[in-house]
């Protein structure tokens, strides 16, 4: 576990190197960032460990933006084996990493795009999932408590699906689109919806986020969710849908 979380946090920081030789004349970027940790251990009659944890990190200068994320999903639970015996193992592990970043045109919210992601999934339709993509994002909608941003544009991907005959590897372009809905319900808590679906001819990924987070101080938050990842093409063996339900602490700095 420990070994791949160094591999993908590796990956991040050499994709973070373009924006950043790119803007090197612009030093007083300002920075924000979060992070998540939710935690359930049982014991007694049932036993399971299950953890997820997320960083966010949004870097705004004057002509870019850029975001970095990496997500951690872990559980281990009791399963029968085949004598009768139950034993605990692992049943899911899964790491995801992305960066994007954007070029401002015109005004603030008009950009330019490139977004790269990884995905290494050991228990997943698909084991891993890389994506390149670049296009054109705006914002389409804005209030003084809600706001609503977009983008669209074109990209590759190189993915290893497991099948019954094995890992398969498949790679093809895509058409990926992504939108973003942020509403401060009240003084104290704030409503996030995210949506991306990445188009292929062998295979289409939608991932969707729906969360809640309820502020207990300036820095802390209370933050529940639910995550859908769908797939269109998957092996006889395995789910279209993976969905995961959480409730996280995150801490903003």
């Amino acid at each position: 576990m420990k070994a791949k979380l160094t591999t993908i946090a590796a990956s991040l920081v050499a994709l973070s190197a373009a924006p950043g030789v790119v803007a090197q004349d612009e030093q007083k970027g300002t920075w924000k960032a979060s992070a998540e940790v939710g935690a359930i251990s049982t014991s007694g009659n049932t036993e399971s460990t299950t953890f997820n944890g997320k960083l966010d990190a949004a870097q705004d200068l004057e002509r870019w933006k850029n975001q970095y994320t990496l997500n951690i999903l872990y559980s281990e639970d009791e399963v029968a084996q085949p004598d009768g015996s139950v034993a605990s193992e692992t049943t899911a592990e899964k790491f995801s990493g992305s960066v994007k970043s954007a070029y401002k045109i015109n005004r603030d919210n008009a950009n330019l795009f490139v977004f790269a992601s990884h995905t290494d999934d050991e228990f997943g339709a698909y084991q891993k999932y890389t994506t390149l993509a670049l296009g054109y994002g705006n914002r389409l909608f804005e209030t003084d408590t809600m706001q609503l941003d977009a983008e669209i544009g074109p990209g590759y991907y190189w993915a290893e699906e497991d099948t019954v005959d094995g890992v398969i590897e498949e790679d093809g372009a895509l058409l990926r689109a992504a939108a973003q809905f942020d509403w401060q319900v009240s003084p104290t808590a704030d409503f996030k919806q995210v949506l991306s679906t990445e188009s292929g001819e062998e295979n289409t990924r939608t991932v969707s986020d729906t969360s809640l987070a309820l502020r207990i101080n300036g820095s802390m938050q209370m933050k529940v969710g639910y995550t859908i990842q769908h797939d269109s093409d998957v092996g006889p063996e395995k789910e279209n849908t993976d969905t995961t339900t959480y409730v996280n602490l995150v801490y903003k700095f």
